[in-house]
């Protein structure tokens, strides 16, 4: 059983702020979106400068993001507002979907059944072409994370806008949960952010904050969630 003191962050404890991106055209309309370079909507816009200064209070020093096209300009929009250049990095990148990208969930049902009643029962050895899988996704993304703590000084704060399943998936990798816990974390909302604080005693994180962020910035703002496992649809 883990003692107090393994979950102990003091003072010099570096923090990792998670920020999923602003909505899209296909985020409203529930398109699969992987690698598919689409930006952000009006609403993602006005998403995005409703949360920036929010996050910008948390006082980052490093600003990393996803170099698609809806996590840059979200990105951006942070950069602004905390006087910090985005870092980009392509191994924040969402899950490709392969051959999915662009159909909605009946449109994936409909041209790859097989695959769909895979995806369904979370079975990753039958996926769509071109598609990552979990192991894919989390063999570029947890290290590129663990990285961006690494190169923090002691008891400072860094942020990395991405995507939501991926963010999901390598959260849970950080906190060293089993992948089989995914359902108990709701899908994160559209520029809502996740706070990771390592445990300055061996390398563990411990999770302070989970889908915060304004929901509403807006008339016609409000956030659209993705359907349940839309985890790879951001």
């Amino acid at each position: 059983m883990p003692t107090r003191l393994a979950t102990f962050a003091g003072p010099d404890a570096r923090r990792l702020v998670l920020v999923r991106h602003g909505r899209t055209e296909w985020n409203l309309t529930r398109r699969a979106q992987g690698h598919t370079d689409i930006p952000l909507d009006d609403v993602g816009h006005r998403q995005a400068a409703a949360m920036a200064p929010l996050v910008a209070a948390l006082l980052p020093v490093r600003l990393w993001s996803s170099d698609l096209a809806r996590a840059a300009q979200t990105a951006h929009y942070v950069g602004r507002a905390a006087g910090l250049a985005v870092e980009l990095d392509a191994r924040l990148r969402e899950y490709s979907v392969g051959e999915r990208s662009g159909l909605t969930r009946d449109e994936f049902a409909a041209r790859f059944p097989r695959e769909y009643a895979a995806w369904q029962a979370d079975d990753e050895t039958i996926l769509v072409p071109g598609a990552e899988s979990t192991a894919d996704v989390l063999a570029r993304m947890v290290p590129a994370l663990r990285g961006y703590v690494d190169a923090l000084g002691p008891g400072e704060t860094g942020v990395a806008v991405t995507h939501g399943a991926c963010l999901r998936a390598a959260m849970l990798e950080l906190l060293e949960l089993p992948a089989s816990s995914d359902g108990a974390f709701a899908t994160m909302a559209n520029c809502t952010w996740t706070t990771l604080q390592e445990n300055v005693f061996g390398g563990r994180f411990r999770l302070t904050g989970y889908n915060e962020g304004v929901r509403d910035p807006g008339p016609g703002a409000r956030d659209l969630p993705d359907f349940a496992s839309g985890a790879v649809l951001a």
